[in-house]
């Protein structure tokens, strides 16, 4: 088991009727003035965003609001974001809604805590945000867990470029979430949904590390908890012990619990930013649902035993010890089949991608032939490529 720092400061505030409470949560914070940050109509149209406005007026705090987050998230309305927070003195930043406004929300927070920095130097690696504004979060989308990570993901739609970057002051000081608020999001989006939080944990568990038994018991649980909860709430919307628990796994998958004792890096991730980033219409979750049996079936000769307890311990497969691969490939299987049993793509031309488009891909992911995710196997241009055209072709 590696050294590992395990750092969750967000304070979660969970169950029904939490967000009853956000006025007085941010009034322990001293706030003068709030910047609610918010997506498009289903805020509004919900309800929620005036129970917001109301919370808040009940304990006498100014706010101005900012919505318009769309699905991967954008530069220039997070520049719009810090101006406003800027020009009108907001010292605290609510986010109400899913990844994106929290990823959103936590970029316009840094920005303006660091006005000497262009905040896109932050996405690009070329400076690191020193302090930032306090932020909280009503969340209303089970996904992307922004609510506890240290992750923030930003796309400069000018170039197609769609890049993260993880730092402390990425942390929200408080997360409210009611799986009742989540009853509205729609089948296509849940699933999404199901496949990012999944995804989260499943990258985690194959990334490099040893003698992980209780980090790999934890994770399993999370994987096999997040692919019935999302399930079930496609099945059945208003399920609240489902939502409830794949609220929970969004949480749960990416504040860090279960990466404990391993390296860490989401490879597929890096692979699917850049087609979101170049796609703005494909949603994250869709994204990785195309990818991933591809990368799998690249890599997975390279530490095959690692394979083979994730087909046995989360698909329940027994091993066949005189050719285990087969075993590692009939789990591959189980996955797409599951993909495509709640909806999801398995393949990039579903997404809309086009083949010339590949080698481009490729070029980004690589930072033009100047990087390697590394892994089980490292992944240069021609590997990124290789990966691209199965995904395209699966």
């Amino acid at each position: 088991m590696n050294n590992f720092i395990y750092d969750t400061p967000t304070k979660v505030y969970f169950g029904k009727d939490e967000e009853q409470k956000v006025g007085k949560l941010i009034k322990e914070y001293g706030a003068a003035k709030v910047l609610i940050h918010y997506g498009g109509r289903s805020a509004k149209e919900s309800g929620l965003l005036d129970r917001v406005k109301g919370y808040l007026a009940a304990e006498n705090i100014d706010y101005v609001e900012l919505g318009g987050v769309v699905a991967n998230p954008e530069l220039k309305l997070v520049r719009e974001g810090i101006a406003l927070c800027r020009k009108e003195g907001v010292d605290f930043i609510l986010a109400v809604g899913g990844g994106s406004v929290l990823d959103s929300s936590k970029d316009i927070a840094n920005g303006a805590a660091n006005p000497e920095v262009d905040v896109w130097d932050f996405s690009l690696g070329k400076a690191a945000p020193q302090k930032t504004l306090p932020k909280g979060a009503i969340l209303t989308l089970a996904a992307a867990g922004s609510e506890m990570s240290n992750s923030c993901v930003i796309t400069d739609t000018e170039t197609g470029s769609k890049r993260g970057y993880g730092s402390p002051c990425n942390r929200m000081n408080f997360a409210i979430e009611n799986p009742e608020l989540t009853y509205t999001v729609n089948a296509y989006q849940t699933a999404c949904g199901a496949v990012d939080i999944a995804m989260h944990t499943i990258e985690r568990y194959f990334c490099p590390g040893e003698d992980t038994y209780l980090t790999d018991a934890i994770a399993e649980a999370v994987i096999k908890s997040t692919m019935k909860a999302g399930r079930d709430c496609i099945d059945d919307p208003k399920n609240y012990v489902a939502r409830a628990n794949m609220m929970w796994a969004s949480s749960l998958a990416h504040n860090g619990l279960t990466q404990c004792g391993r390296s860490f890096l989401l490879t597929v991730h890096q692979f699917e930013h850049e087609v979101s980033g170049m796609y703005p219409q494909v949603a994250h979750g869709a994204g990785l649902a195309a990818l991933w049996c591809s990368w799998a079936r690249y890599v997975y000769k390279a530490n095959v035993s690692r394979f083979l307890q994730y087909a046995h311990n989360v698909w329940n497969l027994d091993i066949n010890f005189e050719h285990p691969e087969e075993t590692v490939e009939k789990a591959i299987d189980l996955q797409e089949e599951y993909y495509r049993s709640i909806g999801m793509p398995t393949n990039l031309k579903e997404l809309g991608v086009k083949e010339k488009d590949l080698e481009t891909l490729a070029l980004q992911c690589s930072r033009g032939r100047t990087r390697t995710l590394d892994g089980y196997r490292k992944l240069g241009y021609d590997e990124m490529l290789d990966i691209y055209k199965m995904a395209y072709e699966a």
